[in-house]
């Protein structure tokens, strides 16, 4: 979608959620690959104020989930000061929602009086009050409900006041919960998905999960929007890594514009064929890819090889760098052929093709992880055979 004409807008919005800093990934083994992961939800933070800065928007709407628990080391919030601190946005609020992850609580980083509060600069707007309103330029005025519990059941928008008879002025909600249009969809905050036109809302702005996404699906007048989150954090996660920009119209009509801002694009990839693994050899976009391979093959001796150096080259070593930024390597599936072993072998001495018989026998036992080492043993004698050769 187009935003309507410049001289037509009087209310831009970016509209963003779920940053989850200082959330863990404990599933990639490799600690520098959780690093990566960690550190990007921090780094994007650059890329979010940016674009309002691009685009001229007259406010910041940071609707949940942005810290991972509710009290965060000052690791994770002293660089989100910082980056507010450096914009000096006296005309741009910004406002801050606490979500279910990092809720309003007595001791959270949310609470008047935290080291947080005290560091954010004056046009930074925690929202402390239920429900928080606030004019906005543009005849607009914000409603805000924090989530002041990790769980609830109560619609928070029911705290939003209805829309009087004679208010002609472009009211934008922030909450923070669950909406009921998808398949085994969580309970805790749920949101009516007609909550907008309940209310007399003209952008409903949401945030928990992590996808880009209207609710429901088909409406856009009045918009109800999950930006997602700007960096995904799991596989399973449709359309993430986006901001939604708002451009409002003096006739309140509402114009909502995706932004990917994300760094890493989670992918998951099934090689079955040695055609497939050298095709993704070739790629040139794996440096910013988390890529969850899982390789199922029986491949001949000479073609394991190969394919052992093409894993290689994705996923790195010590002392270089893999093709692909962040890898997550199933290879318990990948085979050697042993049937045809002997072919590869039949110019080796004597004594190291009776060894190759031997382990050829241990590879075709019945015990998984007995016939396991014998084929890892039976590839590496066939390499150093190769090369005595």
């Amino acid at each position: 979608m187009s935003p309507a004409p410049e001289d037509d807008v009087v209310l831009k919005l970016l509209h963003t959620a779920d940053w989850h800093l200082g959330r863990r990934f404990p599933g990639f083994v490799r600690e520098d690959a959780e690093r990566k992961l960690t550190r990007a939800r921090v780094d994007v933070l650059e890329r979010i104020f940016g674009l309002a800065e691009r685009y001229e928007v007259d406010a910041v709407l940071c609707a949940g989930d942005l810290f991972d628990v509710p009290s965060p080391l000052p690791e994770w919030w002293e660089p989100l000061v910082e980056q507010l601190v450096k914009r000096n946005w006296a005309l741009r609020p910004v406002f801050l929602l606490p979500g279910n992850h990092d809720p309003l609580l007595p001791d959270s980083i949310w609470a008047r009086g935290s080291k947080l509060r005290n560091a954010l600069p004056p046009w930074v707007h925690v929202v402390d009050a239920s429900p928080l309103e606030v004019p906005l330029v543009g005849n607009a005025v914000l409603y805000a409900v924090p989530c002041t519990s990790k769980a609830g059941q109560r619609d928070p928008t029911e705290l939003i006041p209805k829309r009087a008879a004679g208010d002609d002025r472009i009211r934008i909600g922030m909450v923070h919960g669950s909406t009921f249009d998808m398949k085994d969809c969580q309970t805790d905050f749920p949101i009516s998905r007609d909550a907008a036109i309940d209310r007399g809302l003209d952008y409903l702005a949401i945030g928990d999960t992590h996808g880009f996404r209207f609710v429901p699906a088909e409406r856009r007048e009045p918009p109800t929007v999950y930006p997602g989150a700007p960096e995904p954090t799991a596989f399973d996660e449709k359309d993430a890594g986006k901001v939604a920009l708002v451009f409002v119209n003096r006739r309140r009509k509402v114009t909502v514009q995706p932004e990917a801002v994300a760094t890493w694009t989670w992918e998951e990839r099934h090689i079955a064929t040695m055609a497939e693994l050298r095709d993704l050899r070739a790629r040139t976009d794996l440096d910013r890819r988390v890529l969850r391979l899982r390789v199922e093959m029986c491949v001949p001796a000479p073609e394991y090889e190969e394919a052992e150096r093409l894993l290689e080259d994705l996923e790195g070593t010590v002392a270089k760098h893999g093709r692909v930024g962040v890898l997550q390597l199933e290879r318990a599936g990948l085979v050697l052929e042993t049937s045809s072993i002997d072919v590869y072998c039949k110019d080796f001495p004597d004594v190291l093709r009776s060894a190759v018989e031997r382990l050829r026998e241990q590879a075709n036992t019945e015990d998984p992880a007995r016939a396991k080492v014998a084929e890892r043993a039976l590839f590496h004698l066939y390499r150093l055979g190769r090369k005595a050769s």
